[in-house]
């Protein structure tokens, strides 16, 4: 009984060692992981296997990354928490201003997250879920994360394209879709991932980096016309940037105490 004890200790250390490889690297193949660990590629693919079904790691294109769970997991829930503390007023803010759904997300490996929503007060509207997980290449808030994620995020979500509608970019279009919203400082999307819906999206950056997407979305019946975009993406910007010196401050106090 004592071996057996023994020998699931240390299964369970030597998986831990795969995955403390992976999120150390940024990145890593199966022979990187098993140079470093001196064991057999064979015994990594294993461990691997295991990590990979519990959204701890994902694969792109022959290397592994963190996942979002792992992500999660790794204490992304307080930077989150801190979010929806500051961010909530903004949103009901926005909604109030335009009677229309009012979205926070974040990235959760090469997932979108929904964080936190004011849903409209209309009967027609466009919503997500609470913690809704999201496909970072379709709709305008998911695709501006998409556009400051890291390089193997971006070539892992290019590996497996889905499409929800005719709309939805492909393997040709997101390139340049991605380059416009990291240029414009925002992203606009219609039906793209939910069919009738039209969203303006801009990032929200905290201390250099985007912490989350900020996102108006409604309906094509009222919110098609240039002028709701134009008009929303004011109130994004004025919002975004008004978020960002919160959080900010936010961080600054932290680092203070």
């Amino acid at each position: 009984m004592e071996e057996r004890t023994d020998q699931h200790q240390s299964s369970f250390s030597r998986g831990l060692d795969v995955l403390i490889a992976i999120t150390r690297s940024g990145q890593a193949t199966i022979a990187e992981i098993a140079e470093e660990l001196a064991i057999p590629q064979s015994t990594v693919y294993r461990y691997v296997r295991t990590l990979r079904r519990y959204a701890l790691i994902e694969e792109a294109q022959g290397a592994y990354l963190s996942g979002w769970r792992l992500m999660d997991l790794a204490g992304q829930h307080l930077p989150h928490t801190r979010l929806v503390e500051v961010g909530t007023s903004y949103l009901q803010e926005l909604t109030r201003l335009t009677s229309e759904t009012s979205v926070i997300a974040v990235r959760a490996g090469s997932q979108g997250l929904c964080l936190r929503q004011v849903v409209s007060p209309h009967p027609e509207r466009h919503t997500f879920c609470v913690n809704q997980l999201l496909p970072l290449h379709a709709g305008a808030g998911q695709r501006l994360l998409l556009a400051h994620a890291p390089k193997p995020i971006v070539e892992l979500v290019m590996t497996r394209l889905t499409s929800y509608s005719a709309n939805t970019p492909g393997r040709e279009e997101l390139p340049s879709l991605l380059a416009q919203a990291r240029r414009t400082g925002f992203a606009v999307s219609e039906s793209e991932f939910q069919p009738g819906a039209v969203a303006v999206s801009v990032p929200v950056v905290t201390h250099g980096e985007v912490a989350c997407s900020l996102t108006l979305a409604g309906p094509t019946s009222r919110c098609a016309s240039e002028r709701w975009k134009l008009r929303a993406l004011r109130l994004l910007r004025t919002a975004a940037t008004d978020l960002g010196h919160d959080l900010d401050l936010d961080l600054d106090k932290i680092s203070d105490d």
